[in-house]
C-alpha cells in the first residue's frame, strides 16, 4: 500500500483527502517513479470540479518529476534509479505514479527536481 491524493466526487479541494491505495504496477511500456514534485494545472482542478469528466474515485496529477523504482516490460530507454519528468503522467498527486517511456523524459544532473516537474508542460511544442 501507498497513499495518494484522492477525489471521491466533484467539488471544491474539501474533496481532496490523503488515502491508503494499492500501489502501481508498471504495465509494459511503462515506467513507475516515486514522485519528487508534481505540478498543480488546471485540467487537475476542472477534473476534481466536475467541469472535466472524471470517473471517481479520482486521483489528479499528470505532471510530475521523480525517480524510476521500476520499469515494465519492454522499457529500454530508462532504468531503475534513473530521474524523469512528464506532462503526461498517470495520478500523479501520489508517492508513487506511472507514465509511459514515451511520454517521459530524463532530467539532466544539476536540474532540481521542482523545476524538472514544471518543464515538460511549458516546453511542450505548440499544436497547429
Amino acid at each position: 500500500m501507498t497513499h495518494a491524493i484522492v477525489a471521491r466526487q466533484a467539488g471544491g479541494p474539501e474533496v481532496l483527502d490523503y488515502s491508503e491505495v494499492e500501489a502501481p504496477v508498471p504495465g509494459p511500456g511503462q515506467l513507475l517513479f516515486k514522485v519528487g514534485a508534481a505540478g498543480v494545472n488546471f485540467i487537475d482542478t476542472y477534473k476534481r470540479s466536475g467541469t472535466y469528466k472524471a470517473s471517481y474515485p479520482f486521483t489528479p496529477g499528470s505532471e510530475a518529476a521523480g525517480t524510476v523504482v521500476a520499469v515494465g516490460e519492454g522499457v529500454t530507454g530508462f532504468a531503475v534509479g534513473d530521474r524523469m519528468a512528464t506532462a503526461e503522467g498517470i495520478n500523479c498527486y501520489a508517492d508513487y505514479a506511472l507514465v509511459d517511456e514515451d511520454a517521459a523524459l530524463p532530467v539532466p544532473k544539476g536540474l532540481d527536481i521542482f523545476t524538472a516537474a514544471a518543464l515538460p508542460c511549458r516546453a511542450s511544442p505548440p499544436t497547429t
